[in-house]
């Protein structure tokens, strides 16, 4: 029956910060679909993520969907939200994004220490990312600029969540600094739809409706007081499917899904956007260490190279079923999906566990272009909040995403090609064909491929293009949210998460929408407190 200052829906990167952050003055609901991420060792330590990510059961930290352009992704579902799934790599945003965005530069600066103080390390640099590092600054992308947060062109190393001991510190780790009188966590809580009053000049909202894992419904209330504010932080696809399924959206989609009008705004789940990844598998003589991601190299193309390794080096890896979500090869990519039946499955699941260990040995060099021209958008299939929207990216749509892909394969081509990592690999050096059909034959997307994708560079980026997980949009400032995030018609409602993003910031997001979270928390304070909120 209590009333909150604030309840904020998810309990992801944004949330947990931002939850954090305003219980130190006020009462927080902080409402998160999935577990915990302590105990489990999927989540929790660097040499398990890709079974984390592979795992496909309805209690899964990661939620995987593909989109209707057939690349397979995930989302989480687990408290920390893609922090406890993601690959590690921290990077602030450039100066130039924070520019753009409108932020306050001096709380920004304060506001990603905050972050770095409590999850953020130093990675012990993995000898497959070292080689990439010296092979980069070998083909001029340099200059070199250390270890650093900062985004700058050239080739650097990141931060990590991941400590020395390979464990992963997550979002949900804020929560410890929280005031615990002031704030609730409850897991295990889908929010359904946000309750509005519409008897005003424009609708309020008053509080959220949500299910526990036993399927009872349960309302939560915002406090009658000024400024008291339904947050929504469930990530690109989260939020807004959660304003469509509460009447805030396209007039035609609430009409097809018989949802009441609240207020039709048709630019909620426009503008959807992902990264394009492409992947070059690069084969050695001998097992490497497993690393995610430690190195990039900042390109003045518009392209970043990172690199991963070892994926797979366990036994129980390598038995593991996977079945068609392998994160690891083979994934049935060159059987069409409408011959995807049962048997071909089983098929290649018996492929896979006879697949000998050297097949797991060498690593992946990774180009991802960094700011996507082509846009998707994304639709409701039904009102079941359990199940996923469907997102259309339009990977490689405009040309230039695609000039830039080719460009990014052949500076990956120089890298492999170059003196540094020939002699870390010892292995000839391999031409570009096969590489690449190396390459399509441990491809994860379920893009139909073509017999002449290795041919053209352009056949092979459409063909072989994955995600790394860095989808945004669907909210936009200044269509969807004003500048302050507050939701565009609406009293008392605010999404703060990527879903505002126009473009991914960094070369990996997820340090910025952390402090994202931080940030606007310290922002609602000071608007209603002044010096008085202590921050």
């Amino acid at each position: 029956m209590q009333a909150y200052d604030y309840i904020i829906v998810g309990g992801g990167t944004a949330g947990c910060p931002l939850a954090t952050t305003l219980s130190h003055n006020f009462s927080v609901l902080l409402l998160e679909r999935g577990g915990v991420p302590f105990g489990n060792l999927n989540v929790s330590y660097l040499k398990n993520f890709h079974i984390s990510l592979a795992d496909t059961s309805p209690n899964s930290a990661a939620q995987f969907f593909i989109s209707t352009d057939g690349v397979v992704n995930s989302r989480g579902r687990v408290l920390g939200g893609g922090t406890s799934i993601n690959a590690g790599f921290y990077t602030r945003a450039s100066t130039r994004y924070v520019k753009e965005a409108g932020w306050d530069v001096k709380l920004v600066n304060e506001s990603y220490p905050w972050v770095e103080k409590q999850i953020v390390h130093r990675p012990n640099l993995a000898p497959w990312q070292a080689a990439v590092r010296d092979g980069l600054l070998e083909v001029g992308v340099s200059p070199f600029n250390g270890f650093t947060y900062d985004h700058l062109y050239g080739t650097k190393v990141g931060g990590t969540i991941f400590d020395r001991f390979g464990r992963r510190h997550t979002a949900a780790e804020f929560l410890a600094s929280a005031n615990p009188e002031k704030l609730d966590v409850l897991v295990h809580a889908t929010v359904q739809k946000i309750v509005f009053d519409t008897t005003g000049k424009k609708p309020r909202a008053v509080g959220v409706i949500f299910k526990d894992e036993n399927d009872n419904k349960h309302r939560a209330f915002l406090a009658k007081r000024r400024g008291s504010e339904v947050i929504v932080s469930s990530g690109a696809m989260g939020s807004p499917q959660l304003l469509i399924l509460s009447g805030i959206g396209p007039k035609s989609d609430l009409q097809m899904l018989n949802i009441s009008v609240v207020l039709q705004n048709e630019f909620v789940g426009k503008g959807m956007s992902d990264n394009p990844l492409n992947s070059i598998f690069i084969p050695t003589n001998r097992p490497v260490d497993q690393s995610l991601i430690q190195t990039v190299g900042i390109t003045k193309f518009g392209v970043y190279i990172e690199a991963s390794s070892g994926f797979g080096q366990s036994q129980d890896s390598i038995r593991c079923n996977h079945g068609i979500l392998s994160a690891e090869i083979g994934q049935l990519s060159t059987i069409p999906p409408k011959q995807r039946t049962q048997e071909a499955i089983q098929a290649y699941i018996k492929s896979k566990r006879e697949l000998p260990y050297e097949a797991f040995k060498g690593g992946f060099i990774l180009a991802k272009i960094a700011r996507p021209i082509s846009r998707g958008h994304l639709s409701l299939l039904n009102t079941d909040v359990d199940n996923n929207p469907s997102v259309t990216f339009n990977y490689f749509s405009h040309p230039l995403d695609l000039r830039r892909c080719v460009h990014g394969i052949r500076t990956v081509e120089k890298v492999v090609t170059s003196k540094h990592f020939t002699n870390f690999t010892q292995c000839d050096k391999h031409t570009l064909d096969r590489l690449l059909n190396l390459s399509v034959q441990a491809n994860v997307n379920l893009i139909p491929k073509h017999t002449n994708d290795t041919r053209s560079l352009e056949q092979f980026c459409r063909d072989t293009v994955t995600t790394i997980w860095h989808f945004h949009g669907g909210c936009h400032m200044g269509k969807v949210v004003r500048h302050d995030y507050k939701v565009l018609g609406v009293h008392r409602l605010r999404v703060i998460d990527g879903s505002t993003f126009i473009e991914s910031p960094g070369t990996n997001p997820q340090a910025t929408v952390m402090m994202l979270g931080r940030y606007m928390g310290v922002k609602i304070l000071r608007e209603r407190l002044g010096r008085s909120a202590g921050v």
